[in-house]
C-alpha cells in the first residue's frame, strides 16, 4: 500500500475515533489500530515518501511559522521597482525579544490563498523585496532569518522579461557579503535556484521531512531519463532527504517532526525552536565580520569537495 492510501486509512480511523466517546468499547480496539498504523506507516519512509509529506497541504506553511516564532511581526511590502510579491512575507519582528528581519518564502493555506501567493513560486519582484530587505537589515545590524518552501521560482515569460535570473543572481551575491548573521530554515520544499536564492546562509536548519534539490524528482527523470525511471527510484538518486543532505555537510541541522510530518506548531515545539534560533544567532554575532564572512564562503565552497 502507498503512502497516500495508508494516509487516507489513517485519516478515516481518525474521523471514526472523533464520533466515539472515551467509554465506548470500540475506542481502545480503535485506537490501537490507529497507533499501530501509522507506526507502521512512518516508520521506515522512502525519499518519495517524504516528498509526499514535504507537498501535503496539511503541512504547516511559513505564514504560521513566522507567526509562531516571532513577536510584533510587521511586514513590509514591495520591491520600490515593480509591484508587490505575495509569495514572499518579508518584514521585522521580535525572537525572545531580540530584533530579526524574517524573508520567507509562503504557499499558501487554501487555495485561493494559494493562487495569491502563486503557489510559493517567486517572481523577480519578490527577490528583489528579499533583497532590499536584506540590505536594510544589515544596514540596522539585525540579523537575518530565511525561510524556504518553493518548489521553484516562478518560471514565467513575464517573469523571465522582469529578469529572473538577474535577480536571483543578486540575491546569491548580496546574501555571500551581508555583515551580519544569516540563520536559513528549509521548511517543506527547497527547488533549484528559487531556494538557493534565499539558503546562502551561515546556517541551514532543515525540517525532517523537507526536501532540498537542484529540480524537482518530476523534472530529474524527465531531463535525464525521458521518464524510463520510477518517480521513486529517482527520488533515491538525487539524495534530497535531510537526513542525505546533513550527511553531505550542506544543511547543518535537522529540525525533527511528529510521526506524518508537522501538520501544527505546539508549544513545546515553538520554544524548542525558537531557543535554537536564537542561540545559534548569538554564537553568530560574537564572530567578527571577517570571520563571518570567511566561514560564510568557506561553508559553501567546500560543498563537494569530499564526495
Amino acid at each position: 500500500m502507498i503512502l497516500e492510501e495508508k494516509e487516507i486509512k489513517i485519516s478515516n480511523l481518525e474521523n471514526e475515533l472523533r464520533e466515539l466517546s472515551l467509554d465506548d468499547p470500540k475506542y481502545k480496539k480503535l485506537k490501537n489500530e490507529l497507533d499501530k498504523l501509522v507506526k507502521e506507516t512512518y516508520s521506515n519512509l522512502s525519499a518519495w515518501d517524504r516528498v509526499s509529506i514535504a507537498r501535503s497541504e496539511k503541512r504547516i506553511k511559513a505564514s504560521q511559522l513566522v507567526n509562531a516564532l516571532l513577536d510584533d511581526f510587521i511586514e513590509l511590502h514591495g520591491d520600490r521597482y515593480f509591484s508587490d510579491d505575495n509569495s514572499i512575507i518579508s518584514g521585522i519582528g521580535f525572537l525572545k525579544g531580540m530584533p530579526v528581519t524574517v524573508l520567507a518564502q509562503a504557499k499558501g493555506l487554501n487555495l485561493n490563498d494559494n493562487i495569491k501567493r502563486n503557489f510559493g513560486m517567486t517572481s523577480p519582484e519578490g527577490f528583489r523585496k528579499t533583497l532590499r530587505l536584506a540590505k536594510e537589515a544589515a544596514k540596522f545590524k539585525r540579523p537575518i532569518i530565511t525561510i524556504v518552501d518553493t518548489s521553484g521560482a516562478y518560471p514565467g515569460k513575464g517573469a523571465e522579461e522582469r529578469g529572473q535570473s538577474v535577480a536571483i543572481a543578486q540575491n546569491l551575491e548580496e546574501l555571500s557579503k551581508l555583515s551580519v548573521p544569516v540563520v536559513a530554515i528549509v521548511l517543506s520544499e527547497g527547488g533549484s535556484g528559487g531556494a538557493l536564492a534565499l539558503t546562502i546562509s551561515d546556517y541551514i536548519f532543515m525540517f525532517e521531512n523537507a526536501i532540498y534539490s537542484v529540480l524537482s524528482p518530476e523534472g530529474f527523470t524527465s531531463i535525464l531519463f525521458k521518464d524510463k525511471v520510477s518517480i521513486s527510484d529517482v527520488c533515491e538518486m538525487m539524495k534530497m532527504t535531510s537526513a542525505d543532505l546533513k550527511e553531505y555537510g550542506i544543511v547543518d541541522e535537522i529540525i525533527k517532526e511528529p510521526l506524518g510530518g508537522i501538520r501544527s506548531i505546539n508549544d513545546e515545539f515553538k520554544e524548542n525552536l525558537k531557543d535554537k534560533l536564537f542561540n545559534r544567532i548569538k554564537e553568530l554575532q560574537k564572530l567578527s565580520c571577517e570571520d563571518l564572512l570567511n566561514n560564510r564562503y568557506e561553508k559553501f565552497r567546500k560543498i563537494g569537495s569530499d564526495l
